[in-house]
């Protein structure tokens, strides 16, 4: 059994909650005391850096401004979508093409903190972007190139393979809103998403600054995850 932890899927991409009261951000990780100075490198220290600005109307959004699904951005052949499948869960077993995944273990998933099996065609696993591509569209994104926009819904910075059912719940929300329910993973999970918004120059609302740093006050030292594909992709 392996931890995923994210600097491994940026290096190789549930309940819905409403507001941060639902969050119960003091256990496992996180302090509810004084908060901890921001360490240079660190996701908190990056978080007080991210531009904070109310979110922009959702109009003119569709999945479809961010190109075709899990394009073939890094011209290796092989879709994103099964690029990350491949890195991300154990005993893989793979279609005669080289590419499509057929089945795999996400153990542990980094949602639940359970073992959930992958098998195509009636699959339990989700690659969920940390950062939703919906919150991106009003936050900065609907002013991108469509190569930017490409390369955002496609960088393995940005995804994560998790339980289907709970990254559902999730939504498009975000970090004011949303948390895994797995307490042991929230400050990767948030150091993730202040490392994309921060890569592609992403804006956070003063509620989800908040949240940001509640969770990685308790985890000071937690890094800004690198890495990833460079922020501008060709259409395919």
């Amino acid at each position: 059994m392996r931890l995923l932890s994210l600097a491994t899927v940026a290096l190789s991409g549930s309940w819905a909650l409403t507001g941060c009261e639902g969050l119960d951000l003091p256990e496992s990780g996180q302090s509810s005391g004084a908060a901890a100075p921001a360490a240079a490198g660190s996701a908190l220290k990056a978080a007080e850096g991210l531009t904070v600005k109310g979110r922009a109307p959702k109009t003119g959004y569709e999945r479809e401004e961010f190109g075709s699904a899990w394009a073939d951005t890094d011209d290796n052949g092989c879709g994103t979508r099964d690029d990350i499948l491949a890195k991300q869960l154990d005993d893989v077993s793979r279609d005669s093409d080289g590419c499509k995944v057929l089945s795999g273990v996400l153990d542990p998933d980094p949602y639940t903190g359970t073992r959930v099996t992958f098998e195509r065609g009636r699959s339990k696993v989700d690659i969920d972007h940390l950062v939703a591509l919906s919150d991106a569209w009003q936050k900065g994104a609907q002013k991108w190139s469509d190569g930017k926009r490409r390369a955002f819904a496609n960088d393995p910075l940005n995804l994560v393979a998790a339980d289907s059912s709970t990254n559902r719940s999730k939504g498009d929300g975000d970090t004011a809103t949303w948390l895994p329910p797995n307490k042991d993973y929230r400050c990767d999970y948030v150091a993730g998403q202040v490392s994309v918004k921060k890569k592609y120059g992403l804006w956070v609302t003063e509620a989800e600054l908040g949240a940001m740093k509640k969770v990685l006050a308790g985890c000071p030292d937690q890094k800004l995850v690198a890495g990833g594909n460079p922020t501008d992709a060709p259409a395919r």
